[in-house]
């Protein structure tokens, strides 16, 4: 039984060294990176910026649209630190020897897998292009047919919206946001990626069963 439980985990080993020893010469490789930029990065992808966000959204939406949206990253943030502390408090892996400065909120912050900033901020950009629709509409509603004029006159000939500008830079920014989390010491390669389909995951479970078309026209309704 020992011996069969051995061979077992003992793929899973090496994938585990096989993910620490490239995680830490990613890092290594990337000490040029200015540690201001990383930080910055972390700070934008903290659940403590972005959970008022759309609480202060549904206090204060003026379009019915745009209260969706809201209970819908809401509903996300909340499912996201469901899932991330159970997984988290299950499989307890340790976070690399080399993290440094981290200020730690929660007792399972402790643990490295998966990665809670990469399934925010992959939650965040995968739902908010599930949701362009919504958003388009009610950006509409709230900013007026015209906006920055000047800015969507020449975005206009060059066959460009504001719109195609804004969800690019939001995939980006969770691209970035990821990366940064390797860099800094925070989590291995497998805890990043991890984190990043777990946010996939979220961002279709809140769009299909919270902000189904049928759920979502019979709330417009009865607004």
């Amino acid at each position: 039984m020992a011996a069969a439980a051995a061979a077992a985990t003992s793929p899973l080993r090496r994938v585990v060294e096989l993910d620490e020893a490239w995680s830490l010469r990613i890092h290594e490789a990337c000490q040029v990176v200015p540690r201001r930029l990383l930080k910055a990065l972390e700070i934008s992808g903290d659940g403590r910026i972005w959970i008022p966000i759309p609480i202060a959204l549904l206090l204060a939406s003026p379009s019915p649209e745009l209260y969706c949206v809201a209970m819908g990253l809401l509903a996300g943030f909340l499912l996201d630190l469901l899932f991330v502390g159970l997984l988290k408090h299950l499989v307890r892996r340790s976070r690399p020897l080399y993290n440094k400065g981290m200020y730690l909120t929660f007792a399972v912050d402790h643990w490295s897998f998966p990665s809670g900033h990469s399934s925010r901020v992959f939650f965040i950009s995968t739902f908010l292009y599930l949701v362009r629709g919504s958003l388009r509409e009610a950006a509409a509603g709230v900013v007026g047919p015209s906006p920055w004029p000047r800015w969507r006159t020449v975005l206009e000939d060059r066959g460009l919206e504001l719109g195609h500008l804004f969800l690019p830079s939001v995939f980006l920014w969770s691209v970035a946001t990821s990366a940064s989390r390797i860099l800094l010491g925070r989590h291995f390669v497998v805890d990043v990626i991890a984190g990043g389909c777990l946010g996939l995951l979220e961002a279709a479970v809140v769009f299909l069963f919270l902000l189904h078309p049928t759920f979502f026209t019979k709330f417009l309704l009865d607004r």
